[in-house]
């Protein structure tokens, strides 16, 4: 997804990590090493990190996220990666972050990808995409998805990938609340038991991915939901009343994307987003196009 022209010596490399979305996610069920057995479609959007990569002797993070570098994901799969291919040295890499953090829109794990990529091309390591992805597998569930993108139906824990085609873009709304929610904060409440869990592979998942190819929204919309928001939101009623405010102004479909905090709406065009999106002004929110 990120283009970079071929040089057997890169002196430095500036790569857009893209946010996603899932269109719908169900929860089949929790797994024996901890994580949880899913379906999703994801799909990248138009809305981006940026990472600068720089030869060095060793691996420095510059970034303007208020956390220590060595715990930001950039600086781990940078240093997982040196130390899988005993790479001498290291690389400066500057992170400017535009997808906000919490929000289940995939910017830490499109962040890792990007790191992988941007050093195995930088490092010159000429590892292959099999490899990549082994790599990336450990790194986090959905890593894996944004080494190819744009989109993607998601199973397992997420890192077993099965590309779909999509001939249009569509137009979201994409709206965070000042809360943030972790991954493992929603699952756990989802194990709580406060919701009905699936117990098998729902038989309408082949519909869903119909409906999601034709995009005949108006028909089969309701099928778009995902199983974690019925928890956070419960915690969160502020996401149930983001959601109820974009299909209140117009969004065909809406629901809460990854594991929240972030709640998308589709549009019919960028003209009902961006009138939508002035009166959610109080929150975080960007009006998006999906990759294709």
């Amino acid at each position: 997804m990120n283009d970079v022209s071929p040089c057997n010596y890169l002196p430095i490399l500036s790569l857009r990590a893209p946010a996603k979305i899932n269109w719908f996610l169900k929860v089949l069920g929790k797994r024996d090493d901890g994580y949880h057995d899913l379906i999703s479609v994801m799909q990248c959007v138009n809305l981006y990190d940026e990472l600068t990569f720089e030869h060095a002797d060793t691996i420095e993070l510059i970034s303007d996220m208020d956390i220590p570098p060595v715990d930001n994901i950039v600086y781990r799969t940078a240093s997982s990666l040196k130390k899988n291919t005993s790479y001498p040295k290291g690389a400066k890499i500057t992170l400017l972050k535009n997808i906000p953090s919490g929000a289940g829109l995939g910017g830490g794990s499109s962040d890792a990808a990007s790191t992988l990529m941007g050093l195995n091309r930088l490092w010159g390591l000429k590892l292959n995409n099999t490899e990549l992805h082994a790599i990336a597998a450990e790194i986090g569930a959905d890593v894996p998805f944004f080494l190819d993108g744009p989109c993607s139906l998601a199973e397992r824990r997420g890192e077993k990938l099965s590309p779909l085609k999509i001939h249009s873009s569509a137009v979201l709304l994409l709206v965070k609340p000042s809360v943030s929610v972790s991954t493992a904060e929603a699952y756990a409440s989802f194990d709580s038991g406060k919701v009905k869990k699936l117990t098998k592979k729902p038989n309408d998942i082949k519909l869903l991915v119909q409906v999601f190819t034709r995009q005949d929204f108006n028909l089969y919309g309701n099928l778009f939901d995902n199983d974690l928001e019925p928890v956070v939101a419960a915690r969160y009623p502020v996401i149930r009343e983001i959601k109820t405010r974009l299909l209140n102004s117009g969004a065909i479909i809406s629901a809460m994307t990854g594991s929240g905090s972030a709640v998308y709406g589709l549009f019919r065009n960028r003209e009902h987003a961006e009138k939508s999106a002035d009166a959610m002004q109080s929150y975080w929110c960007r009006v998006v196009d999906t990759l294709i």
